[in-house]
């Protein structure tokens, strides 16, 4: 711990030189004082010495004075560190013997050596803490006797030290004391730019504020250091705000990804993948509880002629509303969900009763029925609704789904704007058509199609023309109405095969079936709404009458009125094309379906066929033979030929020949009948 920090380290380190430094001072000082003390006392011995040995000579020159020797002896009771003193004859025996205070006489013999002292030189010696000084009495060349004076060296030198460390200590503990004040208030003050920076690291890494800054007072190196800091500290500030601004647009794309994923872009309704994964839990959350959950699959009708007629961007604006007007309508805690175009789906909350789940549908069918008026544009759409229940599919999903599917689509057989409820007896006519969608490959794959012809009269009951229609004698299925397997060919997305099936037959049998007639005679063939969004098919037909020479005058293209104006544009473009060819052009079932006669202000026609339900009612209902004589005037005003289908009595006949229709199409003339039929009669 104590040398875990620089401050502490260096601190302690700063401490402990001094402490050092003062010890060695005084230490050194002591021993300094230590050699100028026996220095001293050695001079001042040997003085003393000298000075009694020259007032012995005359003491002991003959017969030794011992009286006046001692005498001169106890001069040395004024040095209290002389411990003894003898004086010997020139023969090395005692004459007297002196004792200081600290001496015990009977230590005497033991401390002098005789044969020892003989062999020391003369002068002042140290042994054992002691100053030995001996001294000759008399001259050298003629000794009266030796002077030994020993002193006790090591007492008073440690007395005279212990009197200068009282004295030297306290100045040497202030002394140090100071110094180490001074150095910690220099330490502290040296560390304190990287003790401020170091608190300044700890906030930003308890607070993760990256705008914090440190104070860049200080050293140059400390400064140096706290500016480069702050400059990364700049740094790191910029690409946290960066990271964090990059974090928020993330978690934002998350959202909106999640709500993608889960949503409608366009409505704001749960999408496909959202209510399928909630329409899982909660059907299993029934099952368990053992309740029923209802299911109603509805479908705009009439909306793909919005989007064609007034484009995407209305069409957008129509479902929308389509989505206030049905959240308007529904329950809280009905799941309303949009699979897609202009398909919903609503999980109904808690089973309703018959009763309330009629009154539901009913209010959808006659809420979506109202006008809509968007950007100053009104227009009518319809609703065709499918109800199904859990339990009759098991609580399962995709059946669940399956089922209120196939009630959508038995109410639009029934004239859409309408609901049916599923019942199991449905499933059967749901396998039947999915049989036949799978079937029409096989079926033109093996030549399970034929084509007969039904002609066409003029005024005279002369046939000048035909139309061809299909026909499905099935090996598995047995006859199938073109009424039924037309419509499932549409919307299973296999029409286009179909019709270039007929198209090629009509170009094989054509010379035959004119063959047998002396006036031309024209075929007519029926298009669907999906053949004329196809361009590739104008290259085919192309085909088609190069390969078989065809007279494009022989062959006229049949499209329907609610076809040809639910995709006008496209429908144009694409019959100009085949009328540039030479092939001419006929608006079928007139009447049935929008009836805008401004629309035929704006197309190339060359002939105008009459709706059957027109025909049937002719002399039955006065609206009807008004509208009929109004469609024949209307049509010679455009110089267009007039053509009525459907005509199977002499009274229809008579009415329609005599208002001036040209063509006239029915079982009264001519049933259907196959080229093989034809050839025969």
């Amino acid at each position: 711990m104590l040398f875990r920090t620089i401050k502490n380290t260096t601190t302690t380190l700063t401490v402990l030189a001094i402490v050092l430094v003062c010890a060695a001072v005084v230490a050194s000082s002591v021993e300094v004082y230590e050699q100028l003390y026996l220095e001293a006392t050695r001079g001042d011995l040997d003085g003393l010495s000298e000075n009694l040995a020259s007032d012995l000579v005359p003491l002991i020159v003959s017969e030794p004075d011992i009286f006046e020797v001692t005498t001169t002896l106890l001069r040395l009771d004024r040095y209290e560190n002389v411990k003894y003193a003898v004086v010997f004859d020139k023969n090395w025996q005692r004459i007297n013997v002196y004792f200081g205070p600290l001496f015990v006489p009977e230590e005497l013999d033991s401390a002098i050596d005789t044969s020892e002292l003989k062999l020391q030189p003369y002068g002042i010696d140290v042994k054992d803490g002691e100053l030995i000084a001996l001294k000759l009495v008399g001259d050298a060349r003629l000794p009266l006797g030796y002077l030994l004076i020993v002193n006790d060296s090591s007492g008073p030198l440690y007395s005279s030290k212990l009197t200068l460390l009282k004295r030297v200590l306290p100045i040497v503990l202030l002394v140090l004391f100071v110094a180490i004040l001074g150095s910690l208030f220099i330490q502290r003050q040296l560390f304190l730019p990287l003790s401020r920076l170091s608190r300044v690291a700890k906030k930003i890494q308890d607070t993760h504020d990256y705008s914090l800054r440190i104070d860049t007072r200080g050293k140059q190196e400390v400064a140096e250091l706290s500016r480069d800091i702050n400059n990364m500290m700049e740094t790191i500030n910029a690409e946290t705000q960066k990271n964090a601004n990059y974090t928020q647009q993330l978690k934002a794309q998350q959202k909106t990804m999640e709500r993608l994923a889960n949503f409608d872009g366009l409505t704001g309704l749960p999408n496909r993948q959202f209510f399928m994964e909630t329409l899982r839990l909660e059907l299993a959350k029934a099952k368990r509880d053992e309740r029923n959950l209802v299911l109603m699959y509805f479908d705009l009708d009439g909306f793909k002629g919005v989007n064609d007629s007034f484009g995407h961007e209305i069409g957008d604006l129509v479902l929308m509303e389509v989505c206030r007007r049905t959240k308007g309508i529904l329950r809280e805690g009905d799941l309303i969900s949009r699979l897609g175009g202009d398909e919903f789906l609503i999980l109904l909350h808690n089973e309703p009763n018959e009763l309330k789940l009629y009154e539901i549908s009913e209010r959808l069918v006659n809420g979506l029925n109202m006008p809509f008026e968007i950007q100053s544009w009104e227009m009518q759409i319809g609703v065709s609704i499918g109800i199904a229940r859990a339990s009759d599919s098991n609580f399962n999903v995709s059946e669940f789904v399956s089922n209120a599917d196939i009630a959508m689509y038995r109410s639009k057989l029934a004239g859409r704007s309408t609901h049916t409820v599923f019942v199991p007896e449905m499933m059967e006519d749901n396998k039947r058509r999915l049989l036949i969608a799978n079937s029409i490959a096989n079926a033109i794959k093996f030549n399970e199609f034929s084509i007969h012809y039904q002609g066409k009269v003029n005024a005279d009951e002369k046939i000048v023309g035909y139309e061809a229609l299909i026909r499905w004698q099935s090996d598995e299925l047995g006859f199938v109405s073109p009424a039924e397997f037309i419509a499932i060919a549409e919307q299973s997305g296999k029409i286009l095969s179909i019709t270039k099936w007929v198209i090629k037959r009509v170009c094989q049998e054509l010379q035959q079936v004119q063959a047998l007639h002396k006036n031309d005679i024209v075929v007519s063939v029926n298009l669907s709404a999906h053949d004329i969004k196809n361009v590739s098919l104008v290259d085919y037909i192309r085909g088609m009458f190069t390969r078989y020479n065809v007279i494009n005058t022989s062959i006229e293209f049949e499209v329907t009125e609610s076809a040809y104006l639910e995709n006008f544009d496209v429908a144009n473009l694409f019959l100009t094309q085949l009328r540039e060819m030479g092939c001419s052009i006929a608006l079928d079932d007139f009447g049935a379906g929008y009836s805008s006669l401004g629309y035929l202000t704006q197309i190339e026609l060359n002939t105008l066929k009459i709706d059957k339900q027109f025909v049937d009612n002719l002399n039955v209902s006065k609206r009807s033979t008004l509208v009929t004589k109004t469609i024949i005037e209307m049509a010679k005003q455009l110089n267009l030929k007039i053509c009525a289908e459907g005509v199977e009595t002499r009274e229809q006949a008579e009415f329609l020949i005599e208002n001036g229709c040209h063509q006239l199409q029915g079982y009264l003339f001519s049933k259907p009948k196959s080229l093989l039929e034809m050839l025969d009669a």
